[in-house]
Order: structure tokens, then sequence, then C-alpha cells
């Protein structure tokens, strides 16, 4: 009762007319003695109350999934008299402070996970725990080493440790290869570093190694096959280098292989294919090589996800692959793989999921019909392939009832030909559209706007020409919120990783209900007004207009945009004022309006003023903080002056014209006369620019080359 008295607003129905043998959560034994105190989710809130620590008999003690604090730092310790508890469960909740010297005797399972505790395990705290067989702290804030001492002198019958989403550091001492029962060891996402310790290989039992986002480096050493328990082994985004084992398929009961964001290189051992239970195999983002078309898959008959992006494989897309009938996801992305799409992907059934961008596939048009008979398929990803070639037209594709699930579709950076293809229109679940870096040229079509789950459009960096179309802003995706959370944006059976140039390391997408409403239109050649109708886009984040021909105001509904927090309309023929409602984007944390012909001040807030100048500059007739030119009226020296300039350059406007008109008529004539005349030097000048064109096209696509390295790195 008094634990019941310390929260606030108690959903219990506990009452002291009656026995608490019988209230909610309570369990006794024969002799009236409370054994179980089992609470768990329900919306409790206050302190841990020291009384409970007068609950002797209690042996199952769960309070998880509450709102339950530690007022005082030594709260926590009311455990500490309790001799027969056996299971303590405080997972979930608020509790913080530093963890007591020592557990209680009895103690077998202690789950402290989802709190804020802190600190630096004691040396003694597990010393009387003989029994303990699972103990979890993941999502704390734990520093200092991993207690990897604790099957030294203390709980040998230990089977999960659970150390993850902390900061414990340094390396991970010896110690765990004495814990003979051990099935799980996990401690990712903490700053751990050093090699992998030799003696976690004598640790016959596990079935669980999982040891990501952390700083370990080192080989993965051939002792791991002594290891026939293990079913997965996650270590990725950490510094491993060195081959993989060669006799890793002894490993039979493997399911999960996760190394992706490693150095670890040399080919895929050829036993690899022995372990026949392999459910996922991710080793993308390393140094492996060889011909992958040699390897045989068809073992592998539970594969469902395979992937092997940015490394250095070559070959094609193996045959045996399309045995697999249980794949789901293909990402072979950023290697050197070659060829065709083969039709008999279509056999795999289950297939959501394919990336091959950045290799050296040929013919486009054929992959997109044979694809579109893969009725699962919810990703394609082409980016960086098929260099050159006409982006698939209407022909054979518009009348066919094919990509039903299609969502992401990403062909950027290819160079593709050609314009918008109609067929695109008939993709009514498509969400994410992204054809930048290419060479499309003609006007965006109007029907983008009827796509009924668009939200995320990327045409920048082509051709593009015409107006912005009004259309395009009735997306409904991004009219309504209510439009939009009908919408379930479906979990990608991959992630897709984003590395920004600020970002060592990289973002991550599993959902697409993470990827920011966005519209880039970037350098293209497309003029017009920026259309008033575009204030209706109010779940737009992005919004990129940079580079083209975009002429008139800014329109002032743009500050209907409320969650936007990305606009470039640099590089353009703007005119006009900034519209002073610009100032009510709260969200706003890039603007760039540089090189327009902006005029007047810039509206002043905290929000504008906090950007750099850089992004005001490039309009002479602009001014106000953060640009150096401060506001004003003309004065009466400054008018004078400007009045006298006006008179003398009266004076001089006939006589630039006197001197003009001759030197025209000289240069031209010379140039083109000679050009009439002699046939051979008219050959060598068209030719001339003949190969400055070339040139500058070699150039484009060293640009394109040099981001696709970047992209890789």
């Amino acid at each position: 009762m008094s634990f019941f008295l310390t929260l606030s607003s108690p959903p219990l129905n506990w009452t002291s007319m009656t026995n608490c043998c019988y209230w909610e959560g309570i369990t006794c034994n024969q002799d009236g003695w409370v054994t179980h105190l089992h609470l768990p989710s329900k919306g409790l809130k206050g302190g841990i109350h020291p009384s409970l620590g007068n609950l002797t008999h209690v042996t199952h003690l769960n309070l998880s999934h509450n709102s339950l604090y530690c007022s005082t730092s030594n709260e926590i310790e009311f455990f500490l008299p309790l001799n027969h508890l056996e299971i303590l469960d405080l997972s979930y909740n608020l509790l913080s402070g530093e963890l007591p010297l020592s557990l209680p005797s009895n103690i077998q399972i202690v789950d402290l996970s989802t709190n804020h505790f802190h600190g630096v395990f004691p040396s003694s705290f597990f010393q009387q725990a003989r029994n303990l067989t699972s103990f979890s702290v993941s999502n704390n804030t734990f520093s200092g080493p991993i207690p990897s001492f604790i099957c030294l002198h203390s709980s040998p019958m230990i089977k999960l440790l659970d150390f993850s989403y902390n900061k414990f550091s340094g390396n991970i001492s010896r110690g765990l290869g004495e814990c003979s029962t051990l099935q799980v060891f996990r401690a990712g996402y903490n700053n751990l570093s050093g090699l992998l310790p030799e003696d976690i290989y004598n640790a016959t039992t596990l079935q669980e190694i999982v040891l990501p986002m952390n700083l370990l480096h080192g080989t993965i050493s051939d002792r791991i096959v002594n290891l026939t328990n293990l079913a997965i082994l996650n270590l990725y985004y950490n510094q491993l280098s060195g081959v993989l084992p060669f006799h890793i398929g002894k490993l039979s009961k493997l399911k999960l292989i996760l190394l992706h964001f490693n150095y670890i290189e040399g080919s895929l051992p050829p036993t690899l294919m022995n372990c026949t239970n392999l459910i996922e195999l991710h080793i993308g983002d390393n140094n492996l090589e060889g011909d992958i078309s040699a390897l045989n898959f068809s073992k592998l008959s539970q594969l469902s996800k395979l992937d092997l992006w940015s490394n250095n494989f070559t070959g094609t897309i193996p045959m045996s692959l399309y045995s697999c009938k249980y794949l789901k996801a293909i990402r072979l992305s950023l290697n050197d793989l070659e060829g065709q799409i083969q039709p008999e992907i279509i056999s795999l059934k289950s297939l959501s999921f394919l990336s091959l961008s950045g290799n050296k596939w040929t013919n486009i048009t054929g992959a997109m019909k044979i694809l579109m008979r893969c009725e699962s398929l919810v990703y394609i990803s082409f980016s960086y392939s098929f260099i050159g070639e006409e982006i698939p037209a209407d022909d054979g594709l518009v009348g066919f009832d094919g990509f039903k699930n299609l969502r992401i579709l990403s062909l950027c950076g290819c160079e593709l030909t050609g314009q918008i293809p109609l067929w695109l229109s008939k993709l009514k679940k498509l969400e994410i559209l992204n054809l930048d870096l290419n060479r499309l040229r003609g006007s965006i079509p109007s029907w983008l706007g009827t796509l009924p789950r668009l939200f995320y459009i990327n045409l920048g960096s082509n051709f593009i020409s015409g107006e912005f179309p009004k259309q395009l802003c009735t997306l409904a995706m991004l009219l309504s919120e209510r439009t939009a959370a009908q919408v379930d944006h479906n979990y990608l059976e991959l992630p897709i990783f984003i590395r920004l140039r600020d970002n060592v390391k990289a973002l991550q997408y599993n959902y697409l209900f993470y990827f920011p409403p966005s519209i880039y239109l970037y350098n293209n050649s497309i003029s017009g007004n920026v259309p008033t109708e575009i204030g209706q886009l109010r779940l737009l984040h992005k919004l990129d207009l940079s580079f083209n021909n975009f002429s008139g105001i800014i329109p002032d509904q743009i500050s209907n945009l409320k969650d936007l927090d990305t606009l470039d309309l640099s590089m353009n023929h703007l005119t006009g004022k900034i519209p002073d409602s610009l100032k009510s984007l709260n969200f706003l944390s890039y603007l760039n309006v540089s090189y327009n012909d902006l005029e007047g001040p810039i509206p002043t807030s905290t929000q504008l003023q906090s950007f750099n100048a850089s992004v005001f500059e490039g309009n002479q007739n602009l001014c106000g903080a953060p640009l150096p030119n401060e506001c004003g009226l003309v004065n009466g020296s400054d008018a004078d002056n400007k009045n006298s300039q006006d008179v003398d350059d009266e004076h001089q406007i006939p006589w630039f014209f006197i001197s003009f008109v001759p030197g025209f008529i000289v240069g031209f004539w010379g140039v083109c006369g000679s050009l009439i005349l002699k046939t051979a030097w008219r050959y060598r000048y068209f030719q001339f620019l003949d190969n400055v064109q070339d040139r500058l096209y070699v150039m484009r696509i060293m640009c394109m080359t040099m981001m696709r390295r970047r992209l890789r790195t």
C-alpha cells in the first residue's frame, strides 16, 4: 500500500478492505506470503518506494512498461533484501542512477533495459548471482568496459547477455570463453574497440553474436568454425578486415550473416553455399571480389535476402540464384557486373526489392519488359546503369498491365535520352520517382499530378523545358494529412543507405514513411512563373527549382508550406521582393535565392537572418542583413550624382553606336565571309565546334563518374 500511495492516479483497484492476495497483479503462496508482483503495462506513474523491499518472500517482480522513476539515487537498491527473488523485470521505465554493488543471491533473470541507468559496472555486481541465466541492460547509458568477467568467478550458468545501445568502450576482455552455457551475446551500438576476444570461440554453445555499430577491427578467426550452433553472426558497421574464413560452410546452422560496412576482402568462400539454412546474407560495402556467377546458390533454398552491394564483384547474375524461390530482396548495386536481365527472374514470385544500380547492364527496354511481369516488385533501382540508352518508350509498355505494386523507381545517372514516357502514368502505387542526372527532353507531363500516391519527384539535371505544370500542384499525397495517412508506407525488405557529405555514417531508411516529400527540378531549362498554386502542397518538405529559367515574382503562397525545410530558387531570373511571409516558415533550414534579379529589403526575422549572406548574393538590388549593404533612401548628393551620370550616359550612347556598327560589320564579314568563300576553312570551323561539343559531353560524363565513385566511398 505504501508503493500504491506513491503512484499518481494509480489505475489499480487495490483497497485495504480486502485480502491483498486477491488484488490485481498479486500472487501469494499457501502461507499468505506475497510471491509474485506482476504489473506490466499498467500505466503506473510514480517513484519506486523502498517498502517494496519488505516483500521478503517475493520470487517474481515485474513492473515493466510503465513510467516509474527513482526519486533518490539509492532507491534502485530496494531489491537487495529480496533473497528469494528469481526474476526481476524493470524494463521500459524511467529509472535512473547507478547500479547497486551486487545482485540478490537467488536471482536468475534480470531485465533493466530501456531506462536511464548510467555509470560503470561494479566489480562485485555479479559475485553472489551464481544462478543468473539472463541479464539485459540494453538501451541505457552505461559506460566503461563490458563486464565480460561475468563467468570467471560468479555466474557460470549465464545464457543471455545483452549490453546493446549503451556507451560501453574499450576492448572486450577475456572471460566469455568460460561461459559454458552462453547462447546469446549482444553488445551492438556501443564504442567497443580492439579485436574480437580469442576465447569467444571457446563458447561453443553460442547461437548469436551481435556486435554491430562498434569500432572492432582485425579478422574473423578461422576458429569461428568451432561455434557449430551459431545461427546469427551480426558484425556490421565495424572495421573488420581480412578474408572470410574458408571453412565457414561448416556453420551449417547459420541463418543470418550481417557483415556489411566493413573492410573484408578476398572472394566469397565456395563453402558458404553449404550453409543450407541461410535466410539472409548481407556483405555489402566491403572490398570483396570475384566472379559471383560461378557460385552455386541452388543449395540455399531458404535464402530470402541477398545483399552484396558496393563491392568489386564481376560476372553477371548467377542463373542458380533463380532457384531460390523464397527470395524477396536482391541488391547487387555498385559492382562490376554486366550483361542483360534474364527472363528467368520472373520465377522469383516473392521478389519485391531489386537494386542493380551502378553496373554495366545493357538493354533497359528489355529489362523493363521482363520486370513488368514480376508482380510483387515494390522497389526497382537501375541508377548509373544502361549508360546512354534511350528510356523505354511507350511501345509495348503503355498497354501492358504490369508493375501493379511498384512504389519506388530510380533510374538516375543513366544518361538516358528521350522524354518522360506515358507508361509511367499507369503506376498508380508509385510513391518515389527518381529520374535525375539523365538527358531527358521535352516538358514535364501534366499527368504526373494525377498519380495518387506520388510524394517524391526528382527530375533534376536533365534537358527538360516548358513550364512548371499547375497539375503538379494537385498531388494528393502533398495536399492533406488525411490523404497521406490513408497510405500504408511499406516496410522495405532492405534498408536504403544514404551517406551525406558531412556524415561519416550513412543514414538508414527502413520505411518509405521517412522519405521527405520533395520536388526536385534543378538544373533544367524550365521557364515561366513559379505557379501560385504551389501553396497547395502543404506537406512538401523540399522544393528545389534552382538553375532554371524561372521568371516573375516569388509567389507569396510558398509561405503556406509550413513543413518546408529546404527551398532553393537560385540561378533563375526571379524579380520583385522576397515575400515578407517567408519569415513564417519556422522549419526552414536551407534557403537559397542567390543570382536572381530580386530587389528590396530582406524580410527581418530570426529565421532569415540566420542564413549565410551567400544565399542572397547575386541580386544587385537586394539589401539588408545578412547582406553587408544596408537599405535606405537615396540622399540628395547621391541623387545629384545619379543625374550627372545619366547626362554623361546620354552623350556617350551615340558614340558607342558610331564605334559599334563599323566594328560589327568588319568582324562579321571578316569571319563569316571567309567561311563562305573558303570551303576548307568552313569545314575546319564546324569540326572545331563539334569537338567543343564532344568535350563538353565528355566532361559531363567524367563528372557523373566522379559522383558514382563518391557514392562508393
